[in-house]
């Protein structure tokens, strides 16, 4: 019996590795391939290593308030390799009103910040009596926001936390789909202070008790990597699958069989297998099923991805003014920067640059500002450094200089992605042993992916656990 999955970033790689390890728990006899267009497995998780510096071209590393992640390390052979992020990368910053303003991490410390001002901060204490909307409505971010909280809020605090997370534009991002937990504490308290509220009167009878709970948004983790970057997670899966990971081949279309798939390679291979888990971008896998589903390509295609240019620069550490203790800052939406933000990535873990010089790594582009997309390097690093020289002071050009841009960079899940993913699901019942896993359906974030691809190993293995007691009924055609 066959498992094959299309596409080795982090989804596939975990999906692979959960299904070599299932086999091998459950004793099921399990042939495993792997098919990745790229010569090097990792998607956009790259680690890269020149003069001293680390640039990481994808995510900086996962949080490890999730176990999930830290549990794929440990099967994996690594968990005493993990790296931990410095104490000084808990503080975060917001450029607001010309300056850096530090994130308050309390409820008294947001009083006595300026970040947001008293009008401001008046209008988010009446958050408690804003009635709840209707379950059924998927609002975008920023009408909730909006709603809920008021516009100064939007500006200086969520907008940049989403462009943070997703490069995202929160005029058009679904808060059922990017921030689901936010959507249940309406839901279910009737309001966030009032949530709040609550559920700090939970924890506190429940730390009385001897246990604990999380807090209304859950525990924010500790940003957690490895010594020689995040590439380390990947590189050690690939080693895992060994010869069943097929490099420098893309899988060009899938066909349906009577029972199981059927896929052409660019290289010409005609290769069969019983289940398949598709781990590639959306729009990749629509042109791969799109000559026996245009339906499922329809909506695959309407999951559109944000551009995102990093910018890695070396200073030394003379030349950096101000800012570096801690882990960064993000734009406020009215703070003119043409950045979405910059990480200071020599202070968020050690290593990262040689000694005494400072490495910073900033997010250029995204959801909100496509015509990034069109914009050589030359150009992204002169308004780069236009910013840094209004945020940090930095007037020097940098001695170390790596520019990345990722024309599809993050999937956005904006309004109605529950929706087009709920038919997207329905469709593919009509071919059982189709699974969909990666970052354009059930989140986008480290922790996000390596849960969905234990999901998608799962079914893929009970799929064929069932086709061995009773082969006729697993691939009986859907109904309804």
């Amino acid at each position: 019996m066959k498992i094959t999955v299309v596409g080795a970033g982090i989804s596939g790689l975990a999906a692979a590795f959960a299904v070599q390890q299932g086999a091998q728990r459950t004793g099921l006899d399990v042939t495993l391939d792997v098919f990745e267009k790229g010569d090097c497995p990792g998607g956009k998780i790259h680690s890269e290593q020149v003069g001293g510096y680390l640039c990481e071209w994808g995510p900086n590393g996962f949080l490890d308030n999730k176990p999930m992640t830290l549990d794929l390390c440990r099967e994996a052979g690594m968990g005493e390799q993990l790296l931990r992020s410095n104490d000084a990368a808990r503080k975060r910053y917001i450029f607001s009103e010309g300056c850096l303003q530090r994130v308050p991490e309390s409820a008294s410390e947001f009083f006595r910040s300026s970040l947001v001002s008293w009008p401001g901060k008046l209008r988010l204490a009446a958050e408690i009596g804003v009635p709840r909307r209707n379950e059924g409505t998927d609002e975008t971010l920023a009408d909730f926001v909006r709603r809920r909280l008021g516009r100064e809020a939007l500006d200086r605090l969520v907008g940049p936390m989403a462009a943070g997370i997703f490069a995202g534009d929160p005029e058009t991002m679904s808060l059922r789909s990017c921030f689901p937990r936010i959507h249940e504490l309406e839901q279910q308290y009737g309001g966030l202070i009032r949530a709040l509220l609550l559920l700090a009167r939970q924890k506190r009878a429940e730390r009385r008790a001897g246990k604990a709970v999380a807090g209304a948004a859950g525990p924010g983790g500790i940003l957690t990597s490895f010594a020689g970057g995040i590439q380390h997670l990947t590189d050690g899966l690939s080693r895992h699958l060994g010869k069943s990971l097929h490099l420098g081949d893309e899988v060009m279309s899938i066909t349906p069989l009577k029972e199981g798939f059927s896929l052409r390679t660019q290289r010409g291979l005609v290769h069969e297998t019983d289940v398949l888990i598709a781990a590639v971008p959306a729009m990749v896998l629509a042109s791969q099923i799109e000559d026996f589903s245009t339906s499922m390509a329809e909506l695959l295609r309407q999951i559109p991805y944000a551009p995102l240019h990093v910018a890695c620069f070396g200073y030394t550490r003379e030349s950096v003014q101000k800012g570096t203790d801690g882990f960064g800052y993000l734009a406020a939406r009215s703070s003119g920067l043409h950045s979405l933000g910059t990480l200071w990535s020599s202070s968020i873990f050690p290593g990262r640059a040689p000694e005494g010089r400072v490495l910073l790594h900033t997010m250029f582009g995204g959801a909100t500002r496509p015509e990034s997309a069109s914009m050589d390097a030359d150009e992204v690093r002169r308004r780069v450094q236009e910013d840094l020289r209004r945020t940090m002071g930095i007037t020097q050009e940098p001695e170390f200089v790596r520019m990345i841009f990722h024309k599809a960079a993050i999937p956005q899940y904006v309004s109605g992605h529950g929706a087009r993913l709920k038919a997207l699901e329905g469709h593919a019942l009509a071919y059982p042993g189709l699974i969909l896993a990666g970052n354009a359906f059930y989140g986008v974030g480290l922790n996000d992916c390596v849960a969905a691809a234990n999901r998608a190993a799962n079914r893929a293995l009970a799929l064929l656990e069932h086709r061995r007691q009773e082969p006729v009924d697993l691939y009986r055609p859907a109904h309804g």
